[in-house]
């Protein structure tokens, strides 16, 4: 893509923008709090309050309501070349008493937008969606991107069926079903937008860490998504013993054949990271059995879960061999057995650079300092990056993390992230990204 020239401009024109996102915040917060957070359950009453509350203020601005077989709400502005789209978007549902921005940010944020061009009578270059994704928190369903894979077609047809919600027992077939939705159109891959119909698709998003925050700075560019692998049920099993009876010599002690575990692999992470390599390592659970575990004994058993992430498929490759390497030699000495069980892995997914440029132009022209990162949390943007579309991800700077009810997104952050996006969409250049070709495993 060719430079364009860069001059700041105005950024009044996004005034009914900004007014619309503090009312959609305030509603969504005061119908969905469940303190000391908010709870809005996938497929269940508080994302489907958020679906219609998002469409009745797109309505305003002249919006027209779409559903895919799924369920996902597409809220279209339509736009001087009607046979393509621009998708801006996340999710709607939150962990349970989480925070009020994760995810709806970028809804909001879409919207925004819609209504800032609306009152300043302009039609954007292409149709203008608002895409609402369902079900992306796997605390509800326990599979990844669930909205985003529905919406392309890529969701595997099994899981209809074996995907249970947390809370019900229920099938997402069946939750589909209550919501008037069709789960048998999702089998043979229904969507509503072929992906060569998808200019771009564009997720602002809360930043789930304080980088920016650290860095003082409102926007930050991201420039693609860590793939992982994860062993979620790993067991170690030694020898349950009397704690001063048993001699050390003769001990298989389970506890610190664990303990030697998560030391080594962080002396991993810090060889990788030496190397100037992307990596994190992260055991989110360890603990001994319930049911045996004593304070008087040496631990006979102990279950882990560990999740390692990077940019880079090649390093979580060679990191998956090292944990291997490292588990066997920490069994053989201490005496202990290790079961790693299942592997499951996703891919990285590098995002769009021209829209990475476009995005970097757009914020030096709309005057907001921005900085390059990569996001460590996935998001449905791989997903849609992953099909072959251009994707990008804006992220906003955001204090105490996220899936917390102490989510500090301020507003002048947002409506720096806001112009950006406005500049961004404004630049002829977007005309010029490549169609979308098809991955081998789209359907």
């Amino acid at each position: 893509m060719t430079p364009v020239a860069v001059r700041k401009v105005s950024q009044d024109h996004l005034d009914a923008g900004r007014a619309l996102a503090r009312r959609l915040f305030e509603s969504l917060a005061e119908a969905t709090a469940t303190p000391p957070g908010v709870t809005r359950v996938a497929y269940g009453d508080g994302e489907a309050y958020a679906f219609d509350l998002m469409a009745q203020h797109a309505a305003r601005h002249g919006v027209e309501r779409r559903f895919d077989a799924a369920g996902n709400q597409y809220l279209v502005q339509p736009g001087g070349d009607r046979s393509r789209i621009v998708l801006i978007g996340s999710h709607l549902d939150s962990v349970p008493h989480g925070g009020n921005f994760d995810g709806a940010a970028g809804v909001i944020m879409g919207l925004a937008l819609q209504a800032s061009l609306h009152a300043a009578g302009r039609t954007p270059p292409f149709d203008l969606g608002v895409v609402c994704l369902r079900a992306e928190e796997s605390c509800w369903f326990p599979y990844s991107y669930i909205g985003s894979r529905t919406a392309l077609g890529r969701l595997d047809a099994a899981a209809l069926d074996t995907v249970k919600r947390s809370d019900t027992g229920r099938s997402l077939a069946a939750h589909m079903a209550d919501l008037g939705f069709d789960p048998d159109a999702v089998r043979t891959g229904a969507r509503l937008y072929e992906p060569a119909e998808i200019v771009a698709y564009i997720e602002p998003h809360i930043e789930q860490a304080p980088t920016l925050v650290a860095q003082e700075v409102s926007v930050g560019l991201v420039t693609g998504i860590r793939g992982s692998f994860r062993f979620r049920a790993i067991k170690i099993d030694g020898a349950y013993a009397h704690s001063g009876a048993m001699p050390r010599a003769l001990r298989q002690d389970a506890g610190l054949a664990a303990a030697r575990f998560v030391v080594s692999l962080h002396d991993m992470w810090d060889c990788f990271e030496a190397a100037g390599e992307d990596l994190t390592v992260t055991f989110g659970e360890i603990a001994t059995n319930p049911e045996a575990h004593g304070f008087s004994k040496v631990p006979g058993e102990m279950h882990l879960c560990l999740d390692v992430r990077s940019q880079s498929a090649e390093t979580l490759r060679r990191a998956e061999a090292e944990v291997r390497r490292r588990s066997a030699a920490i069994a053989a000495e201490t005496g202990c057995v290790f079961d790693l069980g299942q592997c499951t892995t996703s891919a990285p997914a590098p995002l769009s650079e021209p829209l990475h440029a476009l995005m970097a132009d757009a914020a030096t022209l709309a005057g907001i300092r921005a900085m390059t990162l990569p996001s460590g949390a996935g998001h449905d943007a791989a997903v849609y990056a992953e099909a072959g579309i251009p994707a990008a991800m804006l992220f906003i700077r955001n204090r105490n993390g996220s899936h917390n009810p102490d989510e500090a997104m301020d507003m002048a952050d947002f409506d720096a992230a806001l112009a950006v996006l406005d500049a961004m969409l404004s630049d002829p250049r977007i005309a010029e990204l490549p169609r979308p070709r098809l991955s081998p495993s789209n359907p």
